[in-house]
């Protein structure tokens, strides 16, 4: 992807993932497990990147660093250009607030808690008010498609309406960055191709950068790069040459059984 260079004289804005010689060893006992081996790493803002590799390869960790979930046992990650080795706990938290949204495999709803409810959560911590809060809840339910679902409880939604409003919850605090943690893992086959649709759209139309994590090559495929780790290292880190197009692979599937989300 072409990325646009500042204008002449302007300052240059800083990529929202710039990742420097990344060590992650965690102690057990006497043992030393090496989960990151010094990566470094470079998203550009409106990228789309799914994160593959095995089972102990080191992917989880990442995504808990790039999440500000953890720390690093040495090396640099800078968050819009923010050192996140520099802050306390408490910012930590803030900026996971302002800078990320998370989209979990399991949508971690809140049971008794509409729609609407769940995704105004993250917007509570900001003392928002509360007009304004309910305002940008719904344009993000809106961006996802789920106008009408917004004051149902999350065992009034399918599978697939769940993680909409996971993806939603994850919209409306504006993030510099979309973390997807197997956002497909708990669907079926066409609601996976519907959930990848939403992110392609919004990456395409918003130019929202997001980081995808996946076990499962096809799903891969939707995004424009795909990054590969093998035993805390980065193997390979190359653009996917022809991005399968979710919109187009919906149309495909039209004919087949309708997908849960039809369902009442």
């Amino acid at each position: 992807m072409t990325m646009q260079q500042p204008a002449p004289g302007a300052a240059a804005v800083p990529p929202p993932i710039e990742i420097e010689n990344l060590v992650r060893t965690y102690h057990m006992g006497d043992m030393r497990v090496h989960a990151l081996r010094g990566i470094s790493l470079r998203v550009a803002h409106g990228e789309f990147v799914a994160v593959m590799g095995a089972s102990g390869s080191g992917k989880s960790t990442f995504m808990n660093l790039l999440g500000c979930l953890d720390r690093p046992t040495s090396g640099r990650y800078l968050l819009e250009g923010i050192d996140t080795g520099t802050l306390n706990r408490d910012q930590l938290a803030d900026i996971r607030n302002r800078k990320i949204g998370f989209v979990f495999q399991g949508f971690n709803l809140l049971p008794r808690t509409t729609a609407r409810e769940n995704v105004e959560l993250p917007l509570v911590y900001t003392h928002m008010r509360r007009r304004e809060r309910d305002r940008r809840a719904a344009d993000a339910l809106a961006n996802v498609g789920l106008v009408d679902r917004m004051d149902h409880m999350p065992n009034q939604l399918s599978g697939g309406q769940q993680q909409r409003v996971a993806i939603a919850r994850a919209l409306v605090v504006e993030p510099a960055i979309v973390l997807a943690d197997e956002p497909t893992g708990n669907l079926d086959s066409r609601t996976s191709v519907e959930i990848m649709g939403i992110l392609q759209r919004l990456n395409n139309e918003r130019a929202l950068t997001i980081i995808l994590v996946t076990h499962e090559p096809d799903v891969a495929q939707y995004a424009r790069r795909i990054v590969r780790f093998h035993d805390g290292r980065i193997v390979s880190d190359a653009p996917v040459a022809r991005p399968r197009d979710a919109a187009s692979d919906l149309e495909t599937l039209g004919a087949e059984t309708p997908c849960e989300d039809d369902s009442p």
